[in-house]
Parts: C-alpha cells; sequence; structure tokens
C-alpha cells in the first residue's frame, strides 16, 4: 500500500475519513500536507467524535490528533518498542524536516495491541434460518461454510482472539446437529447449550438462561461477522453505565433517483440522489445478567422488544458505532456470498 493512500485532507468530512479507513483497511490515518506530518486520525477518535455528539460531516480537524506519535529515519530501529509502549497500529517515520517517509505497522512486527475481555459469549443460534433456503434445509444456519469453517465457528475465533473462553449456544432448529459439531471439535474452550423446545424469539431465548449467567457477557447472531475491539466495547460499556449497549454499523446509501418534496400537490423542493447515512443495529450487543430477569421465560420475545423494556423501565441502552466495512451479515443468499468473498481477500 502506498503512503499516499494512508494521507486524509485536513479538510474531508469525518464520513469521508470513515470510508478511507474502509477502503484501506486500516485503523489509521495521517494529516500530512506535502507528506509533512500534521496530526493523526484514528477510527478510535472517529468513534469517539461520534459519540461526543459530532456530526459526520464535520471537518476530521475537530477530532485529529494534532500531537502525533513518530519516529525519525535515524530512530527507525526503535519502531517496534514505540508502538508496543504507545499501543499504536502505525507508527509513521520521517525524516529531519517531519516529512513522512515510510510507515510501520503493529501487524509487521506481529504486535496484537488490542485489548483482551474475558466475558461469556451467547450466540442465538436456534433459527431457522429461512432466508437462506435451501442451504438451511440440510444445514443448521451456524454450521453453513464461510471458506473452510462454519459461520458459527468464525464468530467463536474473533471471541477467543479477545480472551472469551465460554460459550453458549441457545439452539433449536437441528441442535443435535450443532451439538454434534461442536462435541466432537478439538478446542481449548468451552460450548454449552440452552434448548428451545419452541421457537423464543432473539430475546426470549435468553429466558433460558435466567440464574446461569452473573456477569456481564456479550449476545451475538450466529450470521454475523463484527471486527471490533471487544475490550473497548466492554469498557465504553462499562464506563457508560449502560445495561445493554447495541452495536451499530454506519450506512451510506445514495439514492439513485431525484428526491422531490411537495405540499398539497405543489413542488417545495428537489434533490438530486441525495446521500442518507444512518446507523443499523449489527446483532452484536453487551448485556448486563439483571437484563435477563426481565424476560418472561416461555414468551416469544425479539430483543429489539427487550430493549424497549429496558428503557421503559428506566434503564440505559448505548449505541457503539462501527464502520461499514467493519461488519459483515450473511442472513440472506447474497450476502453470504459476500461474507464469503471478504474472507477470501482478508487471507
Amino acid at each position: 500500500m502506498r503512503i499516499e493512500d494512508l494521507l486524509l485532507d485536513e479538510n474531508q468530512t469525518v464520513l469521508g475519513a470513515l470510508k478511507q479507513l474502509d477502503t484501506t483497511g486500516h485503523k489509521v490515518l495521517f494529516i500530512a500536507p506535502d507528506r509533512r506530518l500534521k496530526a493523526v486520525v484514528t477510527d478510535g477518535d472517529v468513534r469517539r467524535h461520534l459519540l461526543a455528539g459530532g456530526s459526520l460531516h464535520d471537518s476530521v480537524s475537530a477530532m485529529a490528533n494534532y500531537r502525533p506519535i513518530s519516529v525519525t529515519s535515524a530512530e527507525r530501529r526503535r519502531a517496534k518498542k514505540v508502538i508496543e509502549e504507545h499501543a499504536i497500529s502505525a507508527l509513521p517515520i520521517v525524516d529531519s524536516n517531519g516529512f513522512i517517509v515510510n510507515i510501520e505497522f503493529a501487524s509487521g512486527f506481529d504486535i496484537d495491541i488490542s485489548s483482551k475481555v474475558c466475558l461469556p459469549v451467547v450466540m442465538m443460534a436456534g433459527g431457522l434460518g429461512t432466508r437462506l433456503y435451501p442451504y438451511t434445509k440440510i444445514l443448521p444456519k451456524p454450521l453453513i461454510p464461510v471458506g473452510e469453517l462454519p459461520i458459527a465457528e468464525h464468530i467463536i475465533h474473533r471471541f477467543y482472539s479477545a480472551g472469551c473462553r465460554h460459550f453458549t449456544l441457545i439452539v433449536n432448529y437441528k441442535k443435535s446437529m450443532i451439538k454434534s459439531y461442536f462435541n466432537e471439535l478439538e478446542k481449548d474452550y468451552t460450548v454449552e447449550y440452552a434448548d428451545e423446545d419452541e421457537p423464543l424469539g432473539t430475546g426470549g431465548g435468553l429466558s433460558l438462561l435466567q440464574g446461569k449467567l452473573k456477569e456481564t457477557f456479550f449476545l451475538t447472531n450466529c450470521d454475523i461477522l463484527v471486527d471490533a475491539d471487544f475490550g473497548s466495547l466492554y469498557r465504553f460499556h462499562k464506563e457508560s453505565g449502560n445495561d445493554i449497549t447495541m452495536v451499530c454499523s454506519l450506512k451510506d446509501y445514495t439514492i439513485p433517483y431525484g428526491v422531490i418534496e411537495h405540499e398539497n400537490g405543489v413542488l417545495t423542493g428537489m434533490r438530486e440522489k441525495p446521500h442518507l447515512s444512518f446507523y443499523i443495529n449489527t446483532g452484536l450487543y453487551v448485556v448486563e445478567p439483571h437484563v435477563i430477569d426481565k424476560i418472561q421465560p416461555g414468551v416469544f420475545t425479539p430483543f429489539t422488544d427487550l430493549i424497549e423494556t429496558v428503557r421503559t423501565d428506566g434503564g440505559k441502552v448505548g449505541v457503539y458505532p462501527v464502520s461499514e466495512q467493519s461488519w459483515m451479515d450473511m442472513g440472506q443468499l447474497e450476502e453470504l456470498e459476500n461474507m464469503r468473498r471478504r474472507l477470501e481477500e482478508q487471507g
């Protein structure tokens, strides 16, 4: 990748920075007019800006760090140590005049700067997967292969890399196949099961765990992959005092037509191919254990209904934003193929 691909115009918008972060696949961009290092912008800076009420249409200068860490070419041998000490994903190498001549990445030194967190993970794995028919006529959705592994194992591996070691799968449809697969798998983590006798919805299935979960836990759908620093997500959840934290992905959509506004048949305005930016629910949450007690056992309950119950009862539900490319969904056949392609590109 060229250095220029990681350079960001200081007048760019936050939305533009997010798109560039997604395009490069790295978590950092540098403001460097004519390559002279001036500031740095990370995905964490973007998230903090948005959580503080900032707009996607603000200039990146509103959130950039104008005291970037760097080393000179003569100090390049210190790059690994500096990256480890400051837990940064990339370190610019500058010449004596402050111009970027190279960039060292934590991944190049095999350094994992993500924070670790050991929390229970609950996976909602009991659905029929009707949108993935005919695959799900043969296999339950959690076992549909994406590359060399079933989707549920991909999900577990991501949490495992973050430090999680205990997983509970809420199962129903073709549950014996799911149990057989994970019971026969060689693994150094535990997998337990909660059996639904009838469909209870994404929230109702949690009632099977009442009295069993005593600590904060991650809750995930079985058909999504989210690239996130789970330790950072957990800290945000706790520091915000949330009962539930929803992980939401930015979605930027361009309406491919001119949009007409009118009132009583009279034209009041026109917008040509307007851009819409909004957040969508990824299906990944951080949940406090007492939330489970709000679910009526045996009653079909979507998790979104449980969220509204928490809010009505005075609880706090937070939103943790991630970029559009940080979320992959395989809930439909077209999305399944997109997930397979993207995982192949990631290697």
